[in-house]
């Protein structure tokens, strides 16, 4: 994770959410006023967003110490403790919320990619997430699905060439668009496409695709078609790809899967906080 991008995002996350100050910390404690600050699991799953909690609060007040007692990846249990952060009440209580919505979801996406890692084990295929990220977060997002042990798909537009169905019609085929596109692009850059039908998984292959996506196909569809595709070009399967029928796809000697669920519609992890106005004990940890 770029440290210096993340140390900016958080900038802009409190401005969100300070506007010209807190009025309820501010009304109720003094700069003097100093505090702890308990985060804890609410369910079992996996953590991520060790830096966000490390970096908030340092942003807040200076003086503001982290304590992080599990690793990105790590399993939690519920009511486990996370992290204990010490420091000026005005600090622990603005950052409160933005470290919790950022750890949240961050977690939620680590844990729902370690469950798909899981129910792919020992197929071969990578899952891998998609662009359908929050807007603003997508750094983050990406992390988390890292963390939970999946693999990154583009980052964005920039990095790598998809050409789906659009880019395909307004080319005329799937030949004309790779040709100009690798003509544009130079060597360096892999060339994938989208197909949905044997005969386009064919041109495309004959076109010299490096990446074939099969997309909204089949279990079935993909195993009898890519016999098509030599074993120096990557597959991948996406759309219509669910938890229930992940294995499915996983079984069909397919290279990655992309799950668009991971990020665009995933359950936060449920953790906690919790301020003590002088140092003591939460849940018997001191």
């Amino acid at each position: 994770m770029n440290n210096i991008k993340l140390k900016s995002m958080l900038e802009e996350f409190l401005k969100e959410d300070l506007g010209d100050g807190d009025l309820s910390s501010e009304s109720v404690f003094t700069e003097s006023d100093k505090g702890t600050f308990y985060l804890m699991s609410k369910e079992e799953g996996i953590f991520c967003g060790r830096k966000v909690i490390e970096t908030t609060f340092t942003l807040l007040s200076p003086e503001a110490a982290a304590e992080v007692h599990v690793e990105d990846g790590d399993s939690v249990k519920e009511g486990q403790l996370i992290a204990k952060v010490t420091g000026s009440m005005r600090a622990l209580l603005q950052g409160e919320r933005v470290v919790l919505n950022l750890i949240q979801r961050m977690s939620g996406i680590a844990t729902s990619v370690h469950r798909a890692v899981q129910k792919t084990e020992g197929t071969g295929a990578r899952i891998c997430d998609t662009r359908k990220t929050t807007p603003g977060l997508r750094m983050l997002e990406k992390y988390a699905v890292r963390t939970g042990g999946g693999f990154n798909h583009r980052n964005g537009l920039y990095d790598a060439v998809m050409l789906k169905d659009n880019h395909i019609s307004f080319a005329g085929s799937i030949a004309s668009a790779v040709k100009r596109a690798k003509q544009h692009c130079g060597h360096t850059v892999k060339v994938e496409v989208e197909i949905e039908s044997e005969e386009g998984l064919i041109e495309a292959v004959d076109s010299g695709a490096d990446i074939i996506m099969f997309d909204n196909c089949t279990p079935r569809q993909i195993k009898e078609w890519i016999r098509h595709v030599p074993p120096q070009v990557v597959t991948e399967a996406s759309g219509g790809i669910t938890e229930e029928n992940l294995r499915d796809y996983a079984d069909t000697g397919i290279g990655y899967i992309s799950l668009g669920y991971l990020t665009h519609s995933v359950k936060s992890l449920d953790i906690s906080a919790r301020v003590l106005r002088q140092e003591g004990i939460y849940n018997g940890i001191t």
